[in-house]
């Protein structure tokens, strides 16, 4: 299982260095020279790590001035700049060009030998699971009848090798995932080359294993359970042998998206801050961009540790040669 790095600093020196590659110093040749958007897009990433609002993210910022030198940042913004920031740097297509960037990193050479596809709900507000278990005791209420009717719904396909997140879309439950499937694998097959795609039960369609496999010569490994249960074999292709040779070995591995998915929620929360649709959809980008760059510094440190630990084992090797 991959982790994810601690370190506030780390991590804002892994985002200002992404960001630094991706966006322009400036948005406009006559924007005020007081930031720089790299810097901005920092502040954002760490407002996510800690779990907090604009105006926290502020606060902390002005008592740690050694954070602030690790990305040059001289002045903190106001939090109303962060908040209109987040508006530029987070659009759909920028942040597709900083997940891209991310990925470049951890995938040197562009190849997943197996990704997993899935998507999940997260809170719209902050609210107390014990607030809610008296309520529904004391009026007798279904869940249904107490929870909130839409919630902002995320999906993403990550590699089940190191957690890292390929592509994401952002939506709003409730909403069935048989048809956001071609959407969330489309940008993926645009970064990397994967070999093998599985999902659960809930894409199961014929339409999707045709898109995959003869648009992208991807294998789908997607359970065929899609209508009543019967003992009949499914009568297109593609479901048919996932019907007669299903790898269960091989899709025991569609658990990493889940993998994903807690790791996201543990480390940076489960609950959004946005009110509105579109600062959901925002904030739950900025959520998927901050766990791509901790994965990286977490892939850096492995990557140290073990040819720190080969250069030990070959010294001892040399010196008992020479012995």
């Amino acid at each position: 299982m991959s982790t994810t790095s601690k370190s506030p600093k780390k991590v804002a020196a892994a985002a200002y260095h992404v960001a630094r590659e991706t966006l322009p110093e400036q948005s406009h040749r006559y924007s005020p020279r007081k930031y720089t958007q790299p810097q901005l897009l920092v502040c954002l990433v760490l407002k996510v790590f800690f779990k907090t609002e604009y105006r926290g993210i502020v606060e902390i910022l002005n008592d740690c001035p050694d954070l602030c030198q690790v990305f040059g940042l001289k002045t903190v913004p106001h939090f109303t700049t962060l908040q209109k920031a987040s508006k530029r740097l987070l659009r759909f297509a920028t942040a597709e060009r900083l997940l891209n960037s991310t990925i470049e990193t951890i995938e040197p050479d562009r190849h997943v030998a197996v990704a997993a596809i899935d998507s999940t709900g997260l809170e719209s507000r902050h609210i107390s699971r014990y607030f809610v278990s008296r309520r529904r005791s004391k009026e007798r209420q279904t869940r249904d009848n107490i929870y909130r009717r839409r919630w902002p719904k995320l999906a993403i396909i990550c590699d089940c090798r190191n957690h890292a997140i390929l592509s994401a879309i952002t939506t709003r439950g409730p909403s069935v995932d048989v048809n956001q499937f071609c959407e969330t694998l489309q940008p993926a097959t645009e970064k990397v080359r994967m070999d093998c795609v599985l999902a659960d039960a809930g894409y199961d369609s014929e339409a999707n294993h045709r898109y995959a496999r003869q648009c992208h010569h991807i294998e789908t490994m997607i359970p065929a359970k899609l209508g009543r249960p019967t003992t009949k074999l499914p009568s297109t292709h593609y479901r048919r042998r996932m019907r007669t040779d299903f790898n269960r070995e091989l899709y025991g591995q569609r658990w990493q998206v889940e993998t994903t998915f807690s790791m996201i929620k543990r480390n940076y929360g489960s609950a959004l801050r946005g009110k509105r649709y579109w600062s959901q959809c925002r904030e739950m980008l900025l959520l998927v961009l901050t766990h791509n760059i901790a994965i990286i510094l977490s892939l850096k440190e492995l990557f140290y540790r073990a040819s720190a630990v080969h250069f030990r084992a070959r010294t001892v090797k040399i010196e008992q040669g020479l012995g």
